[in-house]
């Protein structure tokens, strides 16, 4: 059944704050599971707030810069069977604590290392929740 009129849009609003609000989660574990990844707030309130800031500051990067790693770094992929991607999402992730500094923010990823361990777990976190949330779309869809 397809969602009323009006709806479509209320639902893809929906999924870009559960989007969020799953990679706000994600970068947190990461605080807690990788040393170098750095999170300076003190209230529930404040790290929670950072935690916000700094998953958008993240899908924006992706959303910009990841298609164009893609084109530039096409033959990189391809040699490497993708495994390229995992040093891209790390770069992408530390570039977004750089950025968080200049904006900030109170979150800190002080190496490369520590970058790509959070990259993949943002990444990892991500992927699953993505396909128990767009399995349970296509169940209502039935």
């Amino acid at each position: 059944m397809a969602a009323p009129p009006g709806c479509a849009g209320k639902i893809e609003a929906m999924k870009i704050v559960l989007k969020l609000i799953v990679t706000a989660a994600a970068v947190w574990l990461a605080t807690l599971l990788v040393p170098g990844i750095q999170l300076h707030s003190h209230s529930t309130a404040d790290k929670i707030t950072t935690l916000i800031v700094v998953a958008l500051i993240f899908g924006v990067i992706n959303a910009v810069l990841k298609p164009i790693a893609h084109a530039i770094g096409c033959l990189a992929y391809a040699l490497t069977l993708g495994l390229i991607s995992i040093v891209v999402n790390g770069l992408l992730f530390w570039l977004t604590s750089w950025l968080a500094g200049k904006l900030g923010v109170p979150f800190h990823i002080t190496g490369f290392a520590p970058a790509v361990l959070g990259a993949l777990i943002v990444g990892v976190i991500g992927w699953v929740l993505s396909l128990i949330l767009d399995r349970r779309d296509d169940d209502n869809g039935r």
